[in-house]
Order: C-alpha cells, then sequence, then structure tokens
C-alpha cells in the first residue's frame, strides 16, 4: 500500500468534512469528534459528493414516540436522496450486501517522520510539531 500526505490535519476541523483527490480517486475524509475516516466521496446512486452529506447516526424505536439516535457520527447521508453509508466501512446503511462505496485508511502522522510527499518544507533547528493527514490506499 502507498501513503499519500493530503493535507494538514487543521485542514480538517472537528466536525467537518474535506474533499481530496489522489490521481483518478476522488475521496471524503470526514473528522467525526477527532476520528478521521476516508470514503469514496461519489454516492454510487447517482454520484452526488458524499463529503457535502451529513453526518448523523441512525433513529430507533421500540414503540411509536419511543425513538432513540443510536450510531451517532457513523454515518453519512448523501446530500442529494438521503442514501446512508457507514463511514469505517462505506456500506449502505439499508442494503448493506449490495450497495457500498470504497472505504480507506487514513491516519495522522508527525510531519518530521514524513519524507516525501506535497509538504515538503525546508528545515532549520526548529522541531517540526505539525501533524499531517496520511490516506493509505
Amino acid at each position: 500500500m502507498t501513503e499519500h500526505v493530503v493535507c494538514r490535519l487543521d485542514e480538517i476541523p472537528v466536525g467537518s468534512a474535506k474533499r481530496v483527490s489522489i490521481g483518478p480517486r476522488d475521496i471524503a475524509i470526514f473528522n467525526v469528534g477527532g476520528k478521521l475516516s476516508a470514503i469514496a466521496n461519489r454516492c454510487p446512486h447517482e454520484g452526488a459528493q458524499l463529503c457535502l452529506g451529513r453526518v448523523s447516526g441512525s433513529a430507533r424505536a421500540d414503540r411509536p414516540g419511543q425513538h432513540r439516535l443510536e450510531r451517532e457520527g457513523e454515518l453519512v447521508r448523501c446530500p442529494w436522496h438521503g442514501w446512508e453509508f457507514d463511514l469505517a466501512t462505506g456500506k449502505s446503511y439499508c442494503d448493506p450486501e449490495r450497495m457500498k462505496v470504497r472505504s480507506f485508511e487514513v491516519s495522522v502522522k508527525p510531519g518530521d517522520t514524513l519524507a516525501e510527499g506535497p509538504y515538503q518544507i525546508e528545515t532549520f533547528e526548529v522541531s517540526v510539531r505539525d501533524a499531517y493527514v496520511v490516506l493509505t490506499l
């Protein structure tokens, strides 16, 4: 697997998403409560950008009028038609066996451990403290 430096961590604040491209791949990275998830950015239904979707959970009810939110922050809802996908696996909430988007491994690494990528900088007698988001394909 090849690692790609895609952006600095502070470019994806908690509660937001960022669209990145690696070659022909269009990928959405989500920061939910400080945890990063990455999935293909196109909804398989009609191609909407999932990075523009709302991150939510699923509503459950044991009986009418008694509902609760489960899996909060684990699903993204397509902005066009509301199809929901699991941020960890890419599987569709309503049809996980047949419908899914690809998920990717994503991690954060300190800048001083990265040897290559678009964020190379010349360093002086200072320590690098910024963290970078590293996506593994």
